[in-house]
């Protein structure tokens, strides 16, 4: 299996017996080395001994009085957020914990980012035992927001962040700023679809989040995505469940159904309720999906045995920023795990 996503910080974590992500030392000391930690020539006394405390021990208490004394602003905000962060996994013990309970505390107590981090380094572990490497590429949907491309008959899906890096530099970063700044037109930067005959390109480009994945009906980047949904599901739920991508939701039974994000609970609600949903919003759905348990016994009583109905749908700005965690908590089981 070749390695992808090394930045995620999978390889520092514990690999436990069960399947989880056990919480460790060193992936908590690797957050210490990121420019927003580490410390700067002008950084204080004060913020260099915490620093050098904590490398040394990760876990170690730190209090009020412990980062009130670092001058800088940013760096007391940034040392604030990370106790946040830290104490929170080493209560939940795993990744996987720690992410599930965020979705049943009354507030996410840091940033969105850490969540998607969060959310990257599970599916890391899930993913780590296919050759696939489109379903790594589906993976990222998961926690990196994308900017949808249609046309042609096709549905193309290419990381907003780096669709807006090449809108701003050209793809040649700190130069392409600058002749961007000049008003020179930079030379454009194509990003490769994936396809199962070029895919293998993937595994030495995972970090640069520069390739696109075909979204169609039917096409293999889509089939990709259910595969990697049954598997979110299957790890954090441990429930079967079969994903297929559907046309259109003709179903007089329809009992349930879950919004893969925000525009399309909304969209996927109005249909339920009877409605109307206008083209333009219609036009916004990219993809409808029908989700069947294997064992019906899991769901509730009400539901057992009918199918749950998904769908995924862009903004007016053409961006699609799924929400994972709505197939943790939304689904209809009898009990939580």
């Amino acid at each position: 299996m070749p390695e992808f996503w090394r930045s995620s910080g999978y390889d520092l974590l514990d690999r436990r017996g069960d399947g989880m992500l056990g919480v460790t030392d060193a992936f908590l000391a690797a957050y210490l080395a990121r420019p927003e930690m580490a410390p700067v020539p002008a950084s204080c006394a004060a913020e260099r001994a915490l620093h050098k405390a904590l490398l040394a021990d990760p876990r170690r208490m730190v209090t009020a009085v412990n980062v009130v004394v670092i001058k800088d602003r940013d760096a007391r905000e940034n040392y604030e957020v990370w106790v946040r962060f830290r104490d929170w996994l080493v209560k939940h013990e795993t990744v996987e914990r720690a992410y599930l309970a965020l979705f049943r505390a009354e507030a996410v107590p840091f940033p969105a980012l850490f969540v998607d981090q969060l959310a990257a380094v599970i599916l890391r572990g899930i993913l780590a035992a296919g050759d696939d490497p489109l379903r790594p590429r589906a993976g990222e949907m998961l926690y990196r927001a994308q900017q949808i491309s249609i046309g042609e008959g096709a549905i193309l899906a290419a990381d907003a962040e780096t669709v807006e890096m090449h809108a701003k530099t050209g793809g040649l970063g700190d130069l392409g700023r600058l002749v961007v700044e000049a008003g020179t037109r930079p030379r454009a930067v194509e990003l490769d679809i994936l396809t199962p005959e070029n895919a293998s390109l993937y595994w030495t480009r995972s970090d640069r989040f520069d390739t696109v994945l075909d979204l169609s009906f039917a096409r293999p980047g889509l089939d990709a995505l259910c595969r990697v949904l049954e598997g979110w599901v299957r790890h954090f739920l441990a429930v079967e469940v079969a994903i297929q991508p559907v046309q259109q939701i003709s179903d007089e039974r329809w009992s349930w159904h879950v919004g893969l994000d925000g525009e399309a609970t909304a969209v996927l609600n109005d249909m339920y309720n009877g409605v109307a949903v206008g083209e333009e919003r219609m036009y916004r759905v990219l993809s409808l999906f029908r989700l069947e348990f294997r064992d019906p016994a899991v769901m509730l009583p009400r539901v057992a045995g009918k199918p749950v109905y998904l769908a995924m749908a862009m903004n007016e700005a053409k961006r699609l920023r799924l929400k994972p965690q709505n197939l943790l908590v939304n689904l209809p089981l009898r009990s939580k795990t």
